[in-house]
């Protein structure tokens, strides 16, 4: 068992379910202590170690859930730059490399009436990019290794997991 600072406890993370189980978020250690003390949510999986106050002592929750449902929207998740980064696991869409630095190209151009949408924004290296220029995939005689997509809730949150917590594991279905 892991003896960990005070500051450190209060560090770790925390994965937030709906009333449903489905992932939600990712929370830091603070803000799920104060959703199980205002009983809004309840513990489901639990770290070895306990935090202590003058008059609690409460084991550390890994995996909360809420007593209430939230009707989430569709797709919560906000079009940035260092969300296709992520979406696209920080790789050339068009030849695979992993090599920074990583741009981000727009598949249809703006200059020709391309959007800043998920299904029109991919992650290009800087060799790439300029290699396509201001034309299409196609003109360019170029093929994009996966077409982008906008990225669910789960599968966001399972990338943004740099080391899994084997708590969360069943929840994110990563098992």
């Amino acid at each position: 068992m892991e003896n960990l600072s005070s500051n450190a406890k209060m560090s770790r993370q925390v994965l937030l379910l709906n009333q449903s189980y489905e992932p939600m978020q990712i929370c830091n250690m603070r803000r799920a202590i104060i959703l199980l003390f205002l009983d809004k949510a309840d513990p489901v999986e639990q770290f070895d170690e306990e935090i202590h106050s003058v008059s609690h002592s409460i084991r550390m929750p890994a995996v909360i859930r809420l007593f209430t449902f939230i009707k989430l929207p569709r797709n919560n998740i906000v079009l940035t730059r260092k969300n296709i980064l992520k979406r696209d696991s920080l790789v050339c869409q068009y030849c695979g490399t992993k090599s920074l630095p990583l741009t981000v190209d727009h598949i249809m151009p703006k200059v020709r009436g391309g959007i800043d949408s998920w299904e029109n924004l991919t992650t290009a290296c800087v060799n790439c990019n300029n290699k396509k220029g201001n034309r299409t995939p196609r003109e360019a005689k170029m093929k994009l290794l996966s077409k982008p997509r906008v990225p669910n809730r789960i599968t966001f949150i399972q990338r943004f997991v740099k080391t899994p917590v084997k708590e969360w594991r069943p929840y994110l279905f990563m098992d």
